[in-house]
């Protein structure tokens, strides 16, 4: 299988390239050169946002393409229509955050869409970027475009930091806050996991949407924490704390404390993901523990201080903040 993977060598796209490496598949990357491609695919150099950008793709052929770009959709758009008849297959990484408000618990790949466009520049909001891509992709291959709407992403990479940080937060011991309640079901995925869901389904050449996270309640707030507790052999202790008492404080979900919502819509929806369909086709997800011991076992690789994409708003609560709060 000769694959081209547009959109980066960071977090998904890294764990893309090495899953087909393992597969024997023969892997091409475009990106800008900014950081090393690993070792064993044929790199091309392009800027997507440049005039011009898509030049080396001007010849090859490829059985399918993965794409992970998160900006402005008329570089999948202009991606799109170079490829077309050059190209077996296009999958793109998309995002639940293309869903449209009412947000409701249980929903599937038929819940509404945020409105959007294909050929939109700079500037564009998260959720629009990713539905104005799945709009250009359907508009050059029709249903035959394999939209993969993924949920919250965790594992080794991850340039965003919500495990990194717990993991970090965690090592250093003593009291942490941990926000309840402790049996608060997550729902979430390994990047490795959706890499070979992916690839999976490219070799199957699946099209349409698919919601691609574990299963909701695959763990458990207090899951995630007690095996980042395990993992780091920290003598840290986990202060249980009522949502309520979190959000009087001013406390951020999702940013101050990764990963946790408070019960409510938003939760309901962002970790009650209907996934039927993606377990249907195969959909596989490993336990949090080895989630969490390869995490902080490539953070140890790394230094201790995992990448951070400038695009994304950095994640943490502050030591002082988070003290002040545990003295309560």
């Amino acid at each position: 299988m000769r694959l081209l993977l547009l959109g980066g060598t960071g977090f998904v796209g890294r764990t893309v390239v090495e899953e087909s490496l393992a597969r024997g598949w023969e892997v091409t990357v475009l990106n800008r050169g900014n950081r090393p491609a690993p070792e064993g695919v044929r790199v091309l150099l392009g800027d997507r946002t440049a005039e011009d950008g898509l030049a080396a793709l001007g010849t090859g052929e490829w059985d399918a393409v993965v794409d992970t770009w998160s900006s402005a959709p008329v570089a999948v758009r202009d991606s799109a229509r170079r490829l077309n008849g050059r190209i077996g297959h296009y999958a793109y990484v998309s995002s639940r955050s293309v869903y449209d408000h009412p947000l409701r618990a249980g929903a599937d790949e038929t819940a509404p869409v945020v409105p959007s466009a294909p050929d939109l520049t700079g500037g564009v909001a998260y959720p629009e970027a990713k539905r104005g891509a799945e709009l250009a992709l359907e508009a050059e291959f029709g249903g035959r475009a394999l939209l993969v709407r993924a949920g919250l992403i965790l594992g080794p990479y991850e340039d965003i930091g919500r495990l990194p940080w717990w993991l970090s937060r965690i090592a250093r011991g003593g009291p942490v806050l941990a926000p309840g309640p402790r049996d608060l079901p997550l729902q979430y995925i390994d990047g490795r996991d959706l890499a070979v869901w992916t690839l999976d389904a490219v070799a199957a050449r699946l099209g349409g949407p698919y919601n691609v996270v574990g299963p909701a309640g695959h763990t458990t707030m207090g899951g995630l924490l007690e095996a980042c507790v395990r993992a780091t052999g920290s003598d840290a202790e986990l202060r249980w704390t009522d949502p309520e008492r979190i959000l009087a404080a001013g406390v951020q979900p999702w940013t101050e404390l990764p990963v946790w919502l408070a019960p409510g819509e938003l939760y309901d929806f962002l970790h009650g993901a209907s996934v039927a369909r993606a377990v249907e086709a195969g959909l596989r997800c490993r336990p949090v523990a080895e989630t969490v011991e390869d995490t902080w076992a490539w953070l140890r690789s790394i230094g201790g201080t995992a990448p951070q994409r400038a695009d994304r708003p950095a994640v943490g609560l502050d030591p002082e903040r988070e003290a002040r709060l545990l003295a309560d």
